[in-house]
């Protein structure tokens, strides 16, 4: 009688599985969509007759519009339920990619794109949190490597499916690949997610300032971390002011939420140490995982001379590696202490970086496809259990909130690490540039004299 219980308690509900992955799906194109435009932004610049200066806001502005609505999420989730709340968002995201694609100008396509990140945002936490409130803890262990695939796989083969798609078509199929599955996602929320219940009196408290104060801080924040390398900085007014912003609006925000009555964000999820540490590890998983989806491409676009296409066929070699490695992650998740996983996938991921810095300007296809396959196993192997010890251990009423903050971090690491990198390289490019300068002038001219002669 009891092993019936016990695999009564165990089993999932097949419409609870199917809403599930009707969700992962919608996660899927929240986190695509960040980077499926990075190897297409001269061809959507060509389509907006934008300047260089402009074009970069493409991205800028969805990234700074997702970071006010990932913490915001839980909120949102515990006040409308994950039903109303993913249903909106999933049908607002297919709305805003229509409209991206319909855009004849810079102005309207930034709109749209801060439109199609705040409302995506919603999508990538409550996800997240779902693993824990929707599904069985012996079960928990099989679901997590199926989001850490999908947190990881989206923002890598961006680029590829991009290069397809503007290579094949136009860019405006950038956004209108969302519109059938953002219909798709929509109607499947609406019809099988009932595993919560909304709780609108949360609304009767809803803290303005605290938004106010959020959307300050992440806002600017996000802003100067993306504009700041290219301008220098501290170095430009706005990027100055922005930064004065953000921090003001950090101290304000830090007190509100600490002193209201109902806060728009709960921090007291940081007082857990299993949390903390797993979200720290989040925030370096952020780095890695963003910061080389950066710079490959660049890599190939700039020195190699590759078209849209060509970068996507190279760097789908890490979606490959975290596909076929995940169903064995799990399965070593699942026996194994977190700390052995987490120490194998950081060293892995190392190994693929350490190996990266012998680059050259010869380097093709497969020179770049092992350090491309360690990055790809390592990232695999470190988010399942960063996210079991910094979610899996947690109290189910506290997960929803805690979901926001977790993956507010990897986004942070995300955006603090590309901030680094574009600033060495442009330090570096100044730096070789400079060193041109000095050996083309006039001084040299004794060579060309004796050559003459």
């Amino acid at each position: 009688m009891d092993a019936i219980t016990q695999a009564e308690t165990d089993s999932i509900d097949p419409k609870r599985l199917a809403a599930f992955m009707a969700m992962c799906f919608g996660m899927f194109m929240a986190f695509l969509d960040i980077q499926i435009v990075s190897s297409s932004l001269s061809e959507i610049q060509a389509g907006l007759a934008a300047s260089s200066d402009e074009i970069p806001w493409v991205q800028t502005a969805y990234l700074i519009a997702e970071v006010i609505a990932i913490p915001l999420s839980g909120f949102l989730s515990r006040a409308l339920g994950t039903r109303t709340l993913f249903a909106l968002s999933a049908g607002g995201f297919t709305v805003a990619s229509f409209m991206c694609g319909l855009s004849s100008s810079m102005n309207s396509m930034i709109v749209w794109r801060a439109v199609q990140g705040f409302i995506g945002g919603g999508m990538v936490p409550t996800v997240f949190a779902a693993i824990y409130t929707m599904f069985p803890k012996s079960r928990q262990p099989a679901v997590v490597p199926i989001v850490g695939l999908i947190a990881t796989l989206a923002p890598t083969i961006g680029p590829t499916i991009g290069g397809y798609l503007t290579e094949a078509l136009s860019w405006h199929w950038l956004f209108f690949i969302n519109i059938i599955p953002g219909i798709v996602v929509t109607v499947a929320a609406l019809a099988l997610i009932d595993f919560d219940r909304p709780d609108y009196s949360l609304f009767d408290h809803f803290d303005w300032w605290g938004l106010i104060f959020m959307a300050g801080f992440l806002g600017a924040l996000e802003y100067v971390l993306e504009e700041g390398p290219r301008y220098d900085w501290f170095q430009d007014e706005t990027v100055f002011y922005a930064a004065v912003v953000s921090a003001l609006s950090a101290v304000a925000f830090f007190w509100r939420a600490l002193t209201a009555r109902a806060p728009i964000v709960d921090l007291r999820a940081f007082a857990n140490r299993n949390f903390a540490i797993g979200s720290m590890f989040s925030f370096v998983l952020g780095i890695g995982l963003y910061g080389l989806t950066y710079l490959y491409p660049l890599y190939l676009a700039q020195v190699r001379g590759y078209n849209a296409l060509m970068i996507g066929e190279t760097l789908f070699v890490s979606g490959v590696a975290m596909f076929l490695s995940a169903p064995l992650v799990g399965r070593l998740a699942a026996k194994y202490d977190p700390r052995i996983m987490l120490i194998g996938g950081f060293l892995l991921f190392a190994l693929g970086t350490w190996q990266m810095h012998f680059v050259t300007k010869d380097w093709d296809f497969w020179e770049l496809f092992w350090p491309q396959v360690f990055r790809g196993i390592g990232l695999m192997a470190s988010i399942v259990p960063v996210t079991n010890v910094a979610l899996g251990t947690l109290e189910p009423e506290r997960v929803k909130n805690a979901s926001g903050l977790f993956n507010l971090m990897r986004n942070l690491g995300g955006a603090i690490g590309l901030a680094a990198l574009t600033t060495m390289l442009n330090d570096r490019m100044d730096l070789h540039l400079q060193r041109l300068h000095d050996s083309a002038n006039w001084s040299r001219g004794p060579r060309w004299t004796c050559w003459r002669r």
